[in-house]
């Protein structure tokens, strides 16, 4: 089993910047590949960027040349640049790891981008 926990969330104005992490724990070493998606509220969830164990990266169109994804072997954590913050971006930010035959998720994290 892998466990996730966000950070890094919070309230920012349109135009500024945040930086999510996502700390996971467990059996690293089983994760094909992560990512982090969000929903905003009375919408359904989306994927915004996901990175794989060899450091492809994949971003939706809406986050394209603002977001970008990185990973820390290290640390163990995964993390989102979120530039030029828009507050079409506020919704709860979810972190998520895939292994073989199953996959586990986050609690989330808030960002509230106010205009």
């Amino acid at each position: 089993q892998v466990q996730l926990v966000e950070s890094g969330g919070g309230l920012v104005q349109a135009g500024g910047s945040l930086r999510l992490s996502c700390a996971a724990s467990g059996s690293i070493f089983s994760i094909k590949s992560m990512g982090w998606y969000r929903q905003a509220p009375g919408k359904q969830r989306e994927l915004v960027a996901s990175i794989t164990r060899d450091g492809i990266t994949n971003y939706a169109d809406s986050v394209k040349g603002r977001f970008t994804i990185s990973g820390d072997n290290a640390k163990n954590t995964m993390y989102l640049q979120m530039n030029s913050l828009k507050p079409e971006d506020t919704a709860r930010y979810s972190c998520n790891a895939v292994m073989y035959g199953m996959n586990s998720w986050g609690k989330g994290t808030l960002v509230t981008v106010s205009s």
